[in-house]
């Protein structure tokens, strides 16, 4: 009935106990056929219910009468995927940017893994959507804060609920994240996106940036500082992010520090990301290229590199920095031992012809083969700069300003 198929034919029950046969017997006025299983006629069934008047209307009104109404399974399907599609609506609501996400969540089940129903989802999905909206936070603040004010409560994106884990799935797909896993990957997951868990385990590795009395006695001496997402998102931070002019990136702290052993003070301002972005650096650098640095970006020749890179861009606008493709076909050729290039190739859409040459030669370079090169740009950059500040002190002498070495 369920299937809209006639009640016609044999229905078999396996392994009937003596009261199911005593039953058919019974109902039946004869003793059903012998072995392991119990096969009756359904038009046998309906003619008996019939006669003798138990059900005048047949064994359809009976099954009814006995279990209640019997819904179309092509109807309740039906039901069920208007009324997930309905519960999915709220996807449509969140940003551009999400688009491929809302489409990828739509189809890999994962509400209907967290939810089970389309009453659940509905409330789930909308509070997901609503949050994503407002992310990125900028600028940063507590994830609790942030739930207390977007959703239901301080607690609704406590870790292990469902709506913690669609939201920071949105995040991922917002920022750019890459996969991983444990409480620290998921403290930098959230951060990300401007949610903060704490505000001092976050840090970011930089060198000659000015701004508080810390960093300016660091730039005098030429030495590296490391700077708290804490220190990033309070009082320090205007001064930290008003500088200006080009601002180098590198992803390994043996570049920063190999600067800072070259050119000391005169090096100009650098931001080492560590690997893949911190909270702290991906603020640090919002912050920069908000007020007018210009970031000139260099990383791995790998696809964990290329990725990181990719990242970035989301967050703030940057140069090329001997990162195309040019550089690394020039940069192969110096690999006195090569490494295999491994894992999933991605995009590199700032130079598309770089996915294409490293897919080709299939060698991984890291930045320190390519270090004498990197640090002959920061010696060209800190000799223009020195240059620079020497005919601005000239032109204020001949204005009639005291002369000063530079």
């Amino acid at each position: 009935m369920a299937a809209g198929r006639p009640l016609t034919g044999t229905v078999t029950l396996a392994r009937p106990d003596d009261l199911q046969r005593r039953a058919a017997e019974r109902l039946l006025g004869r003793p059903p056929s012998a072995g392991r299983s119990l096969t009756v006629r359904l038009d046998t069934v309906d003619e008996v219910l019939r006669r003798c008047g138990v059900s005048p209307e047949g064994l359809e009104t009976a099954v009814v009468a006995l279990t209640g109404p019997v819904a179309l399974r092509a109807e309740t399907r039906d039901r069920l995927a208007e009324a997930w599609e309905e519960a999915l609506a709220p996807l449509d609501t969140v940003n551009a940017e999400l688009a491929d996400w809302a489409r990828r969540i739509r189809e890999d089940g994962l509400v209907r893994r967290l939810a089970r129903t389309p009453d659940a989802a509905g409330p789930l999905v909308s509070a997901a959507a609503r949050a994503l909206r407002a992310l990125p936070a900028d600028p940063p603040v507590s994830r609790a804060a942030f739930a207390a004010l977007r959703l239901s409560g301080a607690h609704a994106l406590d870790e292990g609920t469902p709506l913690a884990t669609l939201v920071l799935s949105g995040i991922r797909a917002l920022t750019g994240f890459p996969d991983g896993a444990g409480a620290g990957w998921r403290r930098e997951a959230w951060a990300s996106a401007g949610l903060l868990m704490d505000d001092v385990s976050s840090t970011v590795l930089t060198l000659n940036l000015r701004g508080t009395p810390a960093l300016d006695w660091t730039a005098d001496e030429g030495e590296p500082a490391v700077l708290t997402l804490r220190s990033l998102t309070r009082r320090t931070a205007n001064g930290i992010t008003t500088a200006t002019g080009d601002v180098h990136v590198c992803e390994n702290p043996a570049v920063l520090s190999a600067a800072a052993d070259d050119l000391g003070p005169a090096c100009p301002p650098m931001v080492c990301l560590q690997g893949q972005p911190s909270a702290a650096a991906l603020t640090l650098l919002r912050g920069l290229s908000a007020r007018g640095a210009v970031l000139h970006h260099h990383a791995d020749f790998d696809w964990g590199g290329v990725r990181i890179a990719a990242a970035l861009g989301r967050v703030a606008p940057w140069r090329p920095w001997r990162y195309g493709a040019t550089d690394y076909r020039a940069a192969v050729t110096g690999v006195s031992e090569p490494q295999h290039l491994t894992g999933t190739a991605a995009a590199t859409p700032w130079d598309s012809r770089l996915a294409t040459a490293m897919t080709e030669h299939g060698v991984r370079v890291e930045e320190e083969s390519v270090l004498d090169a990197l640090l002959s740009d920061l010696r060209t950059a800190a000799h223009r700069a020195a240059r620079g500040g020497a005919e601005g002190l000239s032109a204020e002498g001949r204005r009639g300003g005291t002369s000063r070495r530079p």
